[in-house]
């Protein structure tokens, strides 16, 4: 099978086609024929090395979000079979690219995955995994007891996104901070207020939560105020002073009920994502680079 491989840290060029052997299901596990793989800021993070954990030893293959069909069923998986449609995300800070969703089959855990409504997309659906659960467990983390006025950035984004969407649901009133010329999409998210990425963010709170889905840091930190939670993507500087303000990163797991349940709201559209290009698998590093241009609205989907 084709695969897309690290072959060294470094720039998109470092993403190169290889061959590698068919995969097998082992116990517990399935083989998906990939039809879409989402491309994600955190791939980027792979390529280059800056990822939490032990160091990369390249080669590896990245990609967190997958959408395909069974293939291949392994010992005691009762609830998937040959031919479903599936949709589901690789815990990568795990698997560490063994496997990664770029590639044409993969061999991945049964419970990473969930089956995919009839009509979705797969494109679409690969959208969904990483940025949904990431958005659904940063809001879980703030565990606020009762609807409140709520920051969120990069609202133009993929967990931002979702975030922005599932507060409004709750009932919080969010403000939300768009990408260029994105107000229109941000907007139609249900949100209360939609500020520019060039919006002074200490002025626009205090407010009692924030999720810092860039992060651009001290400036959403400042929006918070005295006693709130502030929630971000990646590692920040911590408050200086703290003013009580409680400060989690939240980093993903596989949550499989919850993984349903979003897909399912994505396919009936009640959540709302969007593909901005789909890009044949052999053009990763080309996917790369526009993603690390800016710039596009909405997600690349490599297609196998």
């Amino acid at each position: 099978m084709r695969a897309v491989a690290v072959t060294e840290l470094g720039g998109p060029e470092v993403l190169k086609v290889v061959q590698l052997p068919d995969p097998t299901a082992g116990p517990g596990q399935v083989v998906v024929r990939v039809r879409a793989a989402c491309v994600q800021p955190a791939d980027v993070g792979a390529r280059i090395g800056m990822l939490p954990g032990d160091p990369l030893k390249p080669p590896y293959q990245p990609g967190w979000d997958i959408a395909g069909d069974v293939v291949e069923v392994g010992a005691q998986v009762t609830d998937l079979r040959v031919g479903d449609r599936v949709v589901g995300m690789i815990p990568w800070f795990l698997t560490r690219g063994e496997p990664g969703g770029y590639a044409e089959l993969v061999a991945v855990d049964a419970g990473w995955l969930v089956p995919m409504p009839d009509g979705l997309d797969y494109a679409v659906a690969a959208t969904v995994p990483l940025n949904a659960l990431t958005a659904h467990q940063a809001l879980e983390m703030m565990a606020l007891p009762e609807p409140t006025t709520m920051l969120v950035t990069g609202a133009s984004g993929g967990v931002g996104g979702f975030a922005a969407q599932l507060a409004a649901r709750a009932g919080h009133q969010v403000t939300a901070v768009a990408g260029r010329d994105d107000d229109e999409w941000v907007a139609g998210l249900g949100v209360a207020r939609v500020l520019p990425r060039s919006a002074d963010l200490g002025a626009a709170g205090p407010v009692p939560a924030a999720l810092d889905a860039v992060p651009v840091g001290q400036p959403a930190a400042a929006a918070v105020a005295d006693g709130g939670v502030l929630v971000t993507t990646r590692p920040t500087a911590p408050l200086d002073p703290p003013r009580g303000v409680r400060q989690q990163l939240v980093l993903v797991h596989v949550d499989r009920p919850a993984l349903r349940d979003l897909i399912l709201d994505v396919a009936e559209g009640r959540l709302r994502t969007r593909v901005a290009e789909q890009l044949p698998l052999s053009e990763a590093a080309e996917a790369h680079r526009r993603l690390e241009a800016g710039g596009t609205h909405g997600k690349l989907v490599l297609v196998p």
